[in-house]
């Protein structure tokens, strides 16, 4: 094994930042338009950033150009900590949140894009600072690092050890050889979506403002609103709500995928076994929602001026497919407390916390095909205790999957759930009580937002003590990582020379 390469990754954090701090600069300009008198503290913020950036370049500007996966490991996990340090500045100068753990870990709810907050009174935060709120969905949903690889090829750098160890989900298919190319007509897509929905929901009713921060929380599968009561303050604008329906599915979607559909190659999409079963339970777990309010909850939010029966039929059908694309997702927009719907709803709603949208999505969580290859290997297990001399393998989308990746995801899913077992036990050390514990440890390792219990829909994670927002920021790193990039760092042979 190789001497870790210290100065590409200093260089590389250098990069990050500079995109770190000019993204910045559009938090300032939104200031600035809606004279929010913040404006000076952002454009400050963001100058300490790009210096920052400017200097380590210059100190890494010397570096063997080479990155090996050592080196790629720690670019991806250092790279999501200095970019939530130095993201923490906007709130910090303007005095928008007081504490450094509140702040640490409202910064690192946007970069991993889980949506969780401490903030009560959202509304009387500066525009600026709501955009910046947004515009760290935005950076951490796709990943800051796939976009800093569609540029290091000027620099003479490779990117896909960088590629390897952020690109959500088990597998990344390639949309060209080139992983720059990749990253490219990834980032293209994402900003393409960004744009359209933001259109299309001014046309539904919202402020261009509103607009603009929504999507931009949405395509990152966020959750970070502009209200008090998220997606609910609209509930009288019903088109807004199956505009981002529409595009919280997509975003949970493969982004290869959504690819192949603008280049006309429908038939991949449709013949993806993980699309197939994403989709399939999206519409099984909404129906069960639908009966469950049909017959039990009145939401009192009638489409337009339709009678009662329709009305109630409309509004059930719209919260039960809302609520549930947006937990699988992780993105935990919420247009109702569905924790005060039924009991048996919030188990349900518990439960998909776990399950998560499609690898190569934005969204966080376990991961739809890490299920679909447990179940076929489950099966395939109770066919070889009935057939034990048959030579009987899995297969996905039509092709055999090989033992190392069963392996890696049955790995992932013990780790994931062991994360969550721990995670649980330190909140309860903390005091909180099991519901509480459970829930708010599920949430912040799902990247979903909001939890069950008095950390739901209805409140916020203001009242975690000190040491439990920091571990529920580890715990939100961990899980927008994907377990082995963060936990590698901890292991004595990831830093022992050969």
């Amino acid at each position: 094994m190789h001497s870790l390469n210290y100065k590409i990754v200093v260089f590389l954090m250098g990069i990050l930042l500079l995109f770190n701090g000019g993204l910045m600069l559009f938090s300032a300009l939104t200031s600035f338009i809606y004279s929010d008198g913040v404006t000076f503290e952002l454009t400050l913020s963001a100058f300490i950033v790009l210096s920052m950036g400017a200097l380590m370049m210059l100190f890494g500007r010397r570096h063997n150009k080479k990155i090996q996966k050592r080196e790629g490991y720690l670019i991806v996990t250092l790279g999501w900590l200095l970019m939530t340090i130095t993201g923490m500045l906007p709130f910090i100068m303007t005095d928008s949140i007081v504490d450094m753990s509140s702040t640490f870990f409202e910064t690192m709810s946007g970069y991993t894009a889980t949506g969780a907050t401490i903030l009560s009174d959202i509304e009387s935060l500066p525009a600026g600072i709501l955009f910046w709120r947004s515009m760290t969905h935005w950076i951490g949903g796709m990943g800051i690092i796939v976009l800093a690889i569609a540029i290091l090829p000027l620099l003479g750098i490779g990117g896909m050890q960088l590629f390897s160890a952020e690109a959500p989900g088990p597998n990344s298919d390639k949309l060209h050889p080139r992983i720059t190319d990749t990253a490219k007509r990834l980032w293209i897509i994402y900003v393409s979506f960004t744009l359209v929905e933001a259109l299309l929901l001014c046309i539904a009713g919202m402020s261009i403002f509103d607009a603009i921060n929504h999507a931009m929380s949405t395509m990152a599968s966020g959750g970070f609103s502009t209200k008090n009561n998220s997606l609910a303050h609209w509930n009288h604008l019903p088109w807004v709500h199956y505009i981002i329906i529409i595009f919280m599915f997509l975003a949970g979607s493969n982004f290869v995928l959504s690819y192949f559909a603008f280049k006309g190659k429908l038939k991949k999409v449709f013949k993806d076994s993980e699309f197939k079963t994403y989709f399939t339970l999206i519409i099984i777990f909404s129906l069960i929602v639908f009966i469950v309010l049909i017959s039990s909850v009145d939401l009192n939010n009638s489409l337009f001026d339709r009678p009662q029966v329709w009305g109630k039929i409309e509004s059930s059908l719209r919260h039960a497919f809302f609520q549930v694309i947006s937990i699988v997702t992780t993105t935990g927009f919420v247009t109702s407390d569905y924790t005060a719907w039924t009991p048996f709803l919030t188990i349900l709603f518990f439960g998909l916390m776990f399950l998560g949208g499609s690898a190569g999505s934005t969204s966080g969580g376990i991961k739809v095909v890490r299920h679909l290859l447990m179940i076929k290997g489950g099966i395939l297990e109770l066919k070889r205790a009935l057939h034990p001399n048959a030579i009987i393998q899995p297969r996905y989308n039509g092709r055999i999957v090989n033992q190392e990746i069963i392996l890696n995801v049955l790995a992932f899913f013990i780790l994931y759930m062991v994360s969550f077992i721990i995670g649980s036990l330190v909140f309860g050390l903390l005091g909180l009580d099991f519901e509480n514990a459970i829930g708010v440890a599920a949430a912040t390792l799902g990247n979903v937002g909001p939890a069950i219990g008095d950390f739901g829909p209805s409140g916020n994670y203001s009242e975690l003590p000190a040491f439990g927002k920091f571990w529920a920021s580890f715990l939100m790193l961990l899980g927008r990582l994907e377990l082995f990039t963060v936990l590698i760092l901890f292991t004595p042979f990831f830093w022992k020379k050969t």
